[in-house]
């Protein structure tokens, strides 16, 4: 019995692993950077905190994760 190998291409993203911006997230449901920044914060919406230095957290949204909101569907897993 062999298994076999498949090699990832780490160069390019996965479609479920796209990350996107507090701003893409905004444009894309036509809201305020403030607004997704607050959902984010409550909860709300599931969010990739980055390192940061200063007075603003850098978040990244994963694409799925939007792309289940868009489609009605519940983000908790």
């Amino acid at each position: 019995m062999t298994v076999r190998e498949e090699k990832l291409d780490l160069s390019k993203p996965r479609p479920a692993d796209e990350l996107l911006t507090v701003r893409e997230v905004a444009r894309q449901l036509r809201v305020d950077d403030t607004t997704v920044r607050r959902w984010i914060k409550t909860g709300a919406l599931e969010a990739v905190t980055l390192p940061h230095r200063g007075k603003r957290r850098g978040y990244r949204v994963r694409k799925i994760t939007l792309d289940q909101l868009l489609s009605g569907s519940t983000l908790s897993s």
